[in-house]
């Protein structure tokens, strides 16, 4: 028998049935509870509440555990590429040998925009900022490729979900090169996935531009850690706005705009920002930590604790390491660095930060990547919407493969209650 939980409200007893998921994690399943009872639960934030079933990414965060389909992500990051973590996040398994030759080159046949995406950059105003381009183009996907926009034909789902991973960093590049008046790099489908990036972004017609192999990992390795993350914002986004059965595309930019918010994707750049202003002021770590602690103070230690995680974040383990990697082979002396390690240092000794399980998350030592291979702090939350795209691609997809309803919360209502209308002589 399914183990049951019971609930009383007054003299009335229902029973509600317990869900546990592979993990050991556990649910009320309260799907029927207005209709049994007319009453809802109330959770702000949705911190307690499970919104669907997933096979796609496990996070305990109390253990600093996260994996992918299953694989720890210290190996994923070790041992595959993006493209990889991609084919296992979409199909559910890592790819052999020609499962991944197939999957690169079909991408690869995708990368190129219509022309007439030149046109469009060019109606955005220099100062847009990249992640409203792109969020604007991904959408527009949907009336260059009318062909391929039903979420109930696997085929036409496939030839999507190809089209956004190929075209996505054009997307990008072409946004950023719009910014900064440089012109539009087309694709070049000699080099990697992430080479063809980094070659959209910051090459010119005028020279030759050579893909720095050591920054071309670093920046494979954060899209990695990046390509899932459970049901945050930006994913039950995804989710939300696909349940109505709207086209890939469309879903996707919806959840480019949730990313794009501070309190999400933008994290990061705030990072990058809180480094700079310490470097700028000319103060020490240890007196921005104080400043960080004190009430009377609006300083805030930018990079540490995250939602989910309880203890360190695996992610910024692995990007640590990565971090000093880059700076060393392209030999530049961070100063932001420097800050960002001491900054850990004093915060992981300090009895402020330990009580509060505010360790550094995935975005502390990210932004200083970004900002070392000269990626300006607009375009980080744009790097992340690239990495995360095979997430979200996956877990749209995993909702279309099951039966779902529209997404339809319920609320309290607090306002004014039946009232008339005055004619507007008397208001």
């Amino acid at each position: 028998m399914p183990e049951k939980a019971e609930l009383r409200i007054g003299n009335e007893t229902i029973d509600l049935e317990v869900l546990e998921g592979s993990e050991g994690e556990r649910a009320l399943d309260i799907a029927e509870l207005r209709s049994k009872t007319g009453f809802i639960t109330m959770d702000p934030g949705y911190a307690n509440t499970g919104s669907c079933e997933s096979s796609i990414c496990f996070i305990n965060g109390e253990e600093g555990i996260l994996r992918y389909r299953g694989y720890p992500i210290e190996q994923i990051a070790d041992q595959c590429s993006f493209i990889e973590t991609s084919y296992l996040l979409v199909y559910g398994e890592l790819p052999n040998k020609e499962q991944l030759d197939n999957f690169r080159e079909s991408i690869r046949y995708h990368t190129m925009l219509h022309e007439d995406f030149r046109l469009f950059y060019r109606a955005l105003p220099k100062d847009a900022h990249p992640m409203a381009a792109c969020s604007a183009a991904c959408a527009a996907l949907a009336t260059f490729y009318p062909d391929s926009l039903d979420p109930r034909d696997s085929r036409e789902i496939e030839i999507s979900v190809h089209r956004l991973m190929a075209k996505l960093p054009t997307i990008a590049s072409y946004a950023y090169n719009h910014s900064v008046g440089q012109p539009f790099m087309s694709p070049d489908n000699r080099l990697s996935y992430v080479g063809n990036l980094l070659h959209m972004l910051f090459a010119t017609p005028c020279e030759p531009f050579e893909v720095d192999p050591v920054v071309e990992k670093a920046l494979d390795l954060l899209f990695i850690l990046h390509a899932d993350h459970e049901q945050n914002c930006s994913t039950s986004t995804v989710r939300l706005v696909g349940s109505s059965h709207v086209n890939l595309f469309a879903a996707i930019s919806a959840g480019i705009n949730a990313l794009w918010g501070p309190r999400h994707g933008g994290a990061n750049q705030e990072v990058i920002e809180m480094l700079q202003a310490i470097a700028e002021e000319g103060i020490t770590g240890k007196d921005f930590v104080e400043r960080a602690k004190s009430r009377d103070d609006t300083s805030r230690l930018m990079g540490f604790g995250h939602r989910v995680y309880k203890n360190f974040d695996p992610r910024a383990k692995i990007i640590k390491k990565a971090c000093f990697d880059v700076l060393q082979r392209l030999g530049v002396h961070s100063k932001l660095l420097e800050i960002a390690v001491e900054l850990e240092e004093l915060a992981l000794k300090d009895e402020y930060f330990v009580e509060r399980k505010l360790y550094p998350n995935v975005d502390f030592y990210s932004g200083v990547i970004y900002n070392a291979i000269g990626t300006p702090a607009n375009m980080f939350t744009v790097m992340f919407a690239i990495g995360r795209l095979p997430g979200w691609i996956a877990q749209w997809n995993e909702m279309h493969q099951h039966k779902h309803k529209i997404g339809r919360p319920r609320q309290i209502y607090q306002g004014p209650t039946a009232r008339d209308v005055t004619a507007i002589e008397g208001r």
